[in-house]
């Protein structure tokens, strides 16, 4: 069972407030507070600041928060393996970023599903930064992020290889282009992925080397859903810089168009990530093997 003090702490983070946690654990408040002095005791560390209008955590504090996190996803992780064992049942948990959610990775992974018996599969999409927080937690199992990985305690999987485009709308003058310049992209309204996104920080890198900023450009929007920035462009609001892989069913449909941008290459990577106890290598073979068979 997972000590009691570090349940309780979790809960005061979550809630910011000792009456709230009690509720929510059905304890007293001067038991939330007990339990919270033992454990500062145990570490040897103030974890709270407690003045009237000011309650957050130390510096201590956040990385007894962090580890507190990590032990408790690892605990659920034991939890749920053992009952999973027991009822003869695999379950994987999938982080994926919003962008890798538009390609055929998400259908690569709902046909290991239906293919293997006894598996249950559960996607959730955020950024990179969240997912690379819950992987380093045990919230995930595995991810699905693109660009470089920055943790070298974490395991990766080249899974492909992608380039970033500029997509626009078919009735769109510079649709009849061969390639777009950025100068044409000067004179257009751009609809990009949000700052700290895979995407717009290739985007951004990219633009540096060139000693260029992203503020030269004329940013109409900025959307966190790619989905919605393609149904954007194709309603003639912008021009977009996406993965092409993340257009690939509106392209086939020539529903967008797609163009490289000069003097910009960006290549950019998608990994399979996952903890070194992962144990599961059969996973990600399978998984690989099933993308590749499912690209266009």
């Amino acid at each position: 069972m997972l000590d009691a003090k570090l349940t309780t702490f979790l809960t005061v983070c979550e809630t910011k407030n000792f009456t709230r946690a009690a509720e929510l654990l059905s304890l007293t408040q001067p038991a939330v507070s007990h339990h919270i002095a033992q454990l500062e005791q145990e570490l040897g560390v103030r974890l709270f600041y407690r003045k009237r209008g000011d309650f957050r955590l130390t510096a201590q504090g956040e990385i007894a928060l962090r580890y507190a996190r990590r032990i408790s996803g690892l605990y659920n992780k034991m939890s749920g393996a053992l009952e999973d064992a027991r009822e003869r049942l695999t379950k994987l948990r999938v982080g994926i970023t919003h962008t890798a959610e538009s390609s055929v990775i998400t259908e690569a992974f709902a046909k290991y599903a239906s293919e293997t018996p006894g598996l249950t599969i559960t996607i959730v999409t955020d950024t990179m930064n969240n997912l690379y927080e819950l992987l380093a937690n045990y919230e995930l199992d595995i991810a699905v992020v693109e660009g470089e990985l920055p943790d070298p305690t974490i395991q990766s999987l080249l899974l492909d290889t992608d380039y970033l485009v500029c997509i626009l709308p078919n009735n769109s003058p510079l649709a009849k282009k061969s390639l777009v310049t950025l100068d044409d992209l000067r004179g257009e309204k751009l609809i990009l992925r949000l700052p700290n996104s895979g995407t717009r920080l290739l985007l951004d890198s990219h633009l540096e080397r060139l000693k260029m900023s992203i503020r030269d450009f004329n940013i109409a929007l900025e959307v966190d859903n790619v989905a919605t920035i393609k149904d954007l462009v194709r309603k003639d609001f912008g021009i977009s810089i996406l993965p092409r892989s993340a257009c690939l069913d509106e392209l086939n449909k020539s529903k967008l168009t797609a163009l490289p941008i000069e003097n910009l290459s960006m290549i950019r990577e998608t990994n399979l990530l996952y903890n070194r106890d992962f144990g599961h290598d059969e996973v990600l073979q399978a998984i690989t093997r099933i993308y590749h068979s499912c690209k266009p």
